[in-house]
């Protein structure tokens, strides 16, 4: 499996070259950019084929793939929105984040589908993300990018039964999931999730979780929390995945490259040890 980080463990506005030497010097395979607010580093909605190609060029020169891209920007234009106009500017978002995976030769954008919240309702998400998410399906099969449903803390989704049916209503090969491993630690086993969505998964998240602080500051560094990384590394090979595992962690303010070298280095002792654990367990791969 290929090692990556998103450009988000590193503190905001850091330039891209700097991401790319950290994260080249750490050890890691990939960097996951992001499509930022305006004003931000990196691609933005403004962003041009011809800017993103050379932000690949640059990657390169540094030795890194780019295999998915991210936002942020879905949290204020959500595609459950009660407001159409709101729902019309997130599948701008999507469309844009495919459009730059294709002129990049980015296979998968993750895509947070809806927000479960007072002014919407459960079946309301269910129903309007999957309606724009119809409308934004041909545009992905046409450029040949995968859209990953992640599953985060927005109150959707809360099931990896739920979420494979979801994925499987949209009935696209261009439709699967981004698997969060940490994001589920509050209410489920990441092992379970990954052995139901199986060949759903595109793309992979790592951040770990303490189960006894139970909220938002109980993302920790991997190794410090509960995920049973050697479970989760076998039922990663279980269902055949062998592609990017990024990580996804808050950034150190103070000495910004050292997350990206303790994160590598734990990374690979997830790897290793999965690797003995599944040798020991007579898994084949």
């Amino acid at each position: 499996m290929l090692k990556g980080i998103n450009q988000w463990c590193y503190p905001e506005g850091t330039p891209l070259e700097q991401v790319f030497a950290y994260s080249r010097d750490a050890g890691f395979d990939a960097v996951e950019l992001n499509l930022n607010p305006a004003g931000d580093v990196g691609l933005k909605m403004d962003t041009t084929a011809a800017e993103a190609k050379e932000i690949v060029q640059l990657a390169s020169s540094y030795n890194l793939k780019l295999r998915s891209l991210s936002t942020s920007l879905l949290w204020k234009s959500p595609l459950s929105d009660p407001s159409e106009n709101v729902r019309e500017q997130g599948r701008k978002v999507v469309e844009k984040q495919i459009e730059l995976a294709a002129a990049m030769n980015v296979d998968t954008i993750l895509v947070v589908p809806g927000v479960v919240d007072e002014n919407t309702s459960y079946v309301d998400c269910y129903n309007r993300s999957q309606e724009v998410l119809k409308k934004i399906i041909p545009f992905a099969e046409e450029h040949h990018v995968h859209i990953g449903i992640e599953n985060v803390w927005n109150k959707f989704l809360l099931s990896p039964l739920e979420m494979a049916r979801y994925i499987d209503e949209l009935n696209s090969d261009y439709v699967g999931a981004y698997f969060d491993v940490g994001n589920v630690l509050q209410f489920g086993y990441p092992e379970q999730w990954i052995r139901i969505l199986g060949k759903r998964i595109r793309k992979v998240h790592v951040k770990d979780f303490s189960t006894a602080v139970g909220n938002i500051t109980g993302f920790v560094p991997l190794l410090a929390g509960d995920v049973n990384w050697k479970e989760v590394y076998k039922a990663l090979v279980e269902i055949g995945y062998d592609d990017t595992i990024t990580a996804e962690l808050s950034p150190h303010l103070i000495d910004p490259c050292s997350l990206a070298f303790d994160t590598a280095n734990h990374m690979e002792r997830v790897i290793k040890y999965g690797e003995e654990y599944l040798s020991k367990d007579g898994v084949q791969r």
